[in-house]
C-alpha cells in the first residue's frame, strides 16, 4: 500500500499530494505545503478532501459500480457543505461522482480543464485535471493551470 492507502489520508504520502497540497498551502487552505503522514502536523483550513470512493479500487482506478455503490457517502458530504460552497473536481471520475450525488445529466455538465459549473444553490463544482504524476509530467497539468482553477475558486469564496 502507498500513499493515501497507506497513510488513511487523500493524496497523503504520494506524488499527486504534492502539487495539491502545495496549492492548498499557497492559498491558506493547508497550515503546511506537504503532507507526508497523517501524523505530520498539516491541518486542513475551510477546506475538507474527500474520495468519489471509500475503498480501495484495482488499479487504484474505481469502476463504476464501486462509485454508484459510494455515491451515499459523497451526497452526505456534500450536503454538509456551506451553500456557497466551492467544490472541486480532480479528474472525470470525481466531477461524475459530484454530478450523480446532486442528481444532474452528465451532458448538462461536460468535464473540461477550468470549467466552472453553478449547482443548487450559490454552489459551484470547478474542474481540474488530477494532479496525478502522468498529468503533471506530460504537461496536461502545469502548475499555472492547478493555480487558475484556485484564482476561480477564490473569486467565487470571496467576491469583491
Amino acid at each position: 500500500m502507498h500513499g493515501a492507502n497507506r497513510t488513511g489520508r487523500p493524496f497523503t504520502g504520494d506524488y499527486a499530494g504534492i502539487l495539491l497540497y502545495e496549492t492548498l498551502h499557497r492559498y491558506g487552505y493547508a497550515s503546511q505545503a506537504h503532507a507526508v503522514d497523517v501524523g505530520d502536523g498539516l491541518e486542513l483550513k475551510g477546506c475538507r478532501i474527500t474520495n468519489a470512493v471509500k475503498c480501495l479500487p484495482p488499479e487504484n482506478k474505481p469502476q463504476p459500480d464501486e462509485i454508484r455503490r459510494c455515491n451515499a457517502y459523497l451526497t452526505r458530504e456534500l450536503e454538509g457543505l456551506p451553500q456557497s460552497a466551492a467544490i472541486l473536481a480532480l479528474g472525470t471520475i470525481a466531477h461524475q461522482a459530484v454530478l450523480m450525488a446532486y442528481g444532474l445529466k452528465r451532458g448538462d455538465y461536460p468535464f473540461s480543464h477550468g470549467a466552472q459549473h453553478a449547482l443548487h444553490g450559490e454552489r459551484m463544482l470547478f474542474d481540474s485535471y488530477h494532479c496525478s504524476r502522468y498529468n503533471t509530467q506530460t504537461r496536461r497539468l502545469t502548475e499555472r493551470m492547478f493555480r487558475d482553477v484556485f484564482e476561480a475558486i477564490c473569486t467565487h469564496l470571496n467576491p469583491r
